[in-house]
């Protein structure tokens, strides 16, 4: 069982001609609006990837259409609280090339109390996931909980935060996030990847793939390669890839397993327009890799 901590918007993707430079204005190609957020997305990837999952979250008076689409994906939201702050949202601008640049409204997000996370953890067992962004509160406060239950503590340190990482690292079992915020975090704590306490580091390096970094294996680098594909929107894709993961890993898989899975299920994503509703289920992604020459191929490197 996964329970992750996480945080839920409102979607308002625009299609641009390029991304807006300061003082400019443009004229949008599109409009659409959908499910998103971090955690949202992660857990849909995670019920995706047909594993389990519990959201911890809140969304505000006119977020009820988006509780009911989390629940439509199989994830279990019945510690969604409903709040009177607004639900959060994203205004997303997706140019010709798949990139895009977000502004992000926390709203509800921010409103995660003690005692809801620790309701939310009641009947969670040893040996289960506590997994967490940085788009919500009251992260600290699950890392320790879960800790204490047993429980192994997967943290997604995005957006980045040097005082959140600080918080909840001692705390962590596993650690994912992109080359830039691995960068970020090294120079921060000013240690190595042995003295930070964590036993499995994920760096997502996105169309070049990922790097897994185990203190079981001696800190040895692995290399995962991400199949070539021609991107329409990058959005979601590190929430993509951090669901599939965690749900490859609560599955018993092997952690090489799990992030080649992970990388192939991101690339596949990254082919549609969308974030929560475009990611793919289990099914395609297998189907994906077995048509993908790069399947399985990592190499090692000290």
């Amino acid at each position: 069982m996964i329970f992750n901590l996480g945080s839920i918007n409102i979607d308002y993707f625009y299609e641009v001609p390029h991304l807006p430079q300061p003082g400019e204005t443009l004229a949008a190609k599109s409009f659409a609006t959908g499910l998103g957020g971090k955690g949202a997305n992660m857990s849909v990837a995670i019920a995706r990837a047909g594993g389990q999952v519990r959201h911890i979250g809140a969304v505000g008076p006119e977020g009820a259409w988006v509780k009911a689409r989390l629940a439509d994906y199989g994830i279990d939201v019945a510690h969604i609280a409903e709040v009177d702050t607004p639900t959060g949202h994203a205004v997303i601008n997706v140019d010709r090339q798949g990139e895009n640049a977000i502004v992000i409204f926390p709203g509800a997000n921010r409103k995660q109390s003690p005692g809801s996370i620790d309701a939310a953890l009641q009947d969670a067992r040893q040996g289960d996931i506590l997994m967490f962004q940085n788009e919500t509160n009251g992260k600290k406060f699950a890392a320790v909980q879960a800790r204490e239950k047993g429980l192994h503590v997967m943290y997604v340190p995005a957006p980045y935060d040097e005082s959140a990482v600080k918080d909840v690292l001692s705390n962590t079992k596993i650690l994912v996030l992109n080359e830039i915020e691995f960068s970020q975090m090294m120079q921060a704590t000013g240690r190595d990847v042995a003295t930070l306490g964590v036993a499995t580091i994920v760096v997502t390096r996105g169309a070049q793939g990922a790097l897994l970094l185990e203190e079981s294996a001696g800190w040895t680098e692995r290399v995962f390669a991400a199949p070539a594909v021609d991107p329409v929107d990058t959005t979601g894709a590190g929430d993509t890839f951090a669901g599939y993961l965690a749900a490859g890993l609560d599955a018993g898989l092997d952690a090489a397993v799990a992030v080649q899975r992970a990388v192939s299920a991101s690339a596949l994503q990254v082919t549609r327009r969308g974030t929560a509703d475009a990611i793919p289920d289990l099914t395609e992604v297998q189907a994906f890799m077995r048509q993908d020459p790069t399947n399985g191929a990592s190499s090692p490197h000290s």
